[in-house]
């Protein structure tokens, strides 16, 4: 059940790389329980507002708030073991270890003892069947898809309480989305926050109820993810525009 109160706030922030301010005042709430979808043109500023709030990037104005705490100077570290967790855009595995060693990775920040451990690895094989017989093997011998599972799989080891993914769906076939879509779906059933950049228009559709719109570093929309998909110039500036990576 959705709560009022926000899981994520993130209120006024601004970012620059050097002298490229990126985001100017952008303020977002997911709140807890919720689903929500980050969408935009292409260079709006969405994965830069993910990094920050996984605390990757530091904003150089305005707070970050987890579970009413503020969190905008605490290290990623410190975060994961607050129950958030991101999932970046690409490929983000380490190919030269097996599927099992990347996602025990997974919790070496929460410090779980062996017991949990195999617990959550059994979790993870239930929601992606498709790694069970893939643990020793390289994840940089998997397909596109099975090193997306692997990568929201090891980010669920560490059990949190906000997944943020960036670009679940990009460039992978419609079988492994299904497959995808299917297990963060689970998630969010399970009570999981949920925050998600997304291209694919049908994937928000399906695991997402909220959304806001990003345009130029700035938040256009935020609302209903309903009520967007009936702004048809906004929807025209996502799905027909052109651009830089976000």
């Amino acid at each position: 059940m959705t709560s009022a109160e926000p899981l994520l706030d993130l209120r006024d922030v601004d970012f620059a790389y050097g002298p490229l301010q990126v985001l100017f005042g952008v303020s977002l709430s997911v709140p807890d329980g919720g689903r929500l979808a980050l969408l935009g043109t292409n260079g709006a500023g969405k994965s830069t507002l993910l990094r920050i709030a996984a605390g990757l990037e530091r904003p150089s104005r305005g707070a970050v708030r987890f579970a009413g705490q503020d969190v905008t100077r605490v290290p990623a570290e410190e975060r994961v073991r607050l129950g958030m967790a991101l999932v970046e855009g690409g490929r983000a595995t380490f190919p030269s270890l097996s599927v099992r060693q990347n996602l025990v990775i997974g919790t070496y920040a929460v410090r779980a003892d062996s017991r949990t451990v195999e617990n959550r690895l059994d979790e993870v094989m239930t929601l992606f069947p498709s790694l069970r017989g893939r643990l020793g093997q390289r994840a940089g011998t998997l397909s596109g898809g099975e090193q997306q599972m692997a990568a929201i799989g090891r980010v669920l080891m560490a059990s949190p309480r906000l997944l943020m993914i960036d670009e679940l769906s990009l460039g992978l076939a419609p079988v492994v989305m299904q497959e995808i879509v299917a297990a963060v779906e689970r998630l969010v059933a399970d009570g999981v926050t949920l925050l998600l950049v997304e291209q694919s228009l049908n994937v928000a559709l399906t695991v997402t109820e909220l959304a806001a719109f990003m345009e130029k570093g700035e938040v256009r929309f935020s609302g209903p993810l309903a009520d967007l998909v009936d702004r048809g110039d906004l929807m025209r500036s996502v799905f027909l525009g052109a651009g830089a990576p976000a």
